[in-house]
């Protein structure tokens, strides 16, 4: 049987409610020491996910860091993995979206875990189709 992106996984320790300011989450991501976080929506579910580099590139100005809200930039906001998934699949998913990492949502769209290529890597060995790139 092949591995599945549950093999895969951490545990999706990290979130965020999507109508947190940018500044905010900034705060959120420098305490804990993380370079991303899961963005859950008003329901509890996925909304996306979110790296510590796409925040900083609003930081510019003060005013719009503290006025906008993680919702209205851009960030990773699907389509996610599910538990039963090949992890040969998520990891081709990954790489052509040039993503490094992945929230993995149940049927529900409930986050269950996070994908990173690394674990991917260690998990299959390599990724696929890397013998293409330089």
């Amino acid at each position: 049987m092949s591995p599945t992106a549950a093999d895969a996984m951490i545990a999706p320790d990290l979130q965020i409610s999507d109508h947190i300011s940018i500044d905010r989450a900034l705060d959120v991501l420098r305490g804990s020491r993380s370079q991303y976080v899961l963005i859950r929506d008003d329901t509890g579910r996925c909304a996306g996910i979110i790296t510590l580099d796409q925040l900083t590139a609003h930081t510019a100005q003060p005013w719009y860091a503290e006025d906008t809200r993680v919702r209205d930039i851009a960030h990773d906001s699907g389509p996610f993995a599910h538990p039963g998934m090949p992890a040969s699949e998520a990891a081709t998913a990954m790489r052509e979206r040039s993503l490094t990492i992945l929230p993995v949502v149940d049927e529900d769209g409930f986050a269950v875990g996070i994908l990173t290529t690394a674990r991917l890597q260690a998990l299959l060995g390599t990724l696929p189709e890397d013998t293409d790139r330089p």
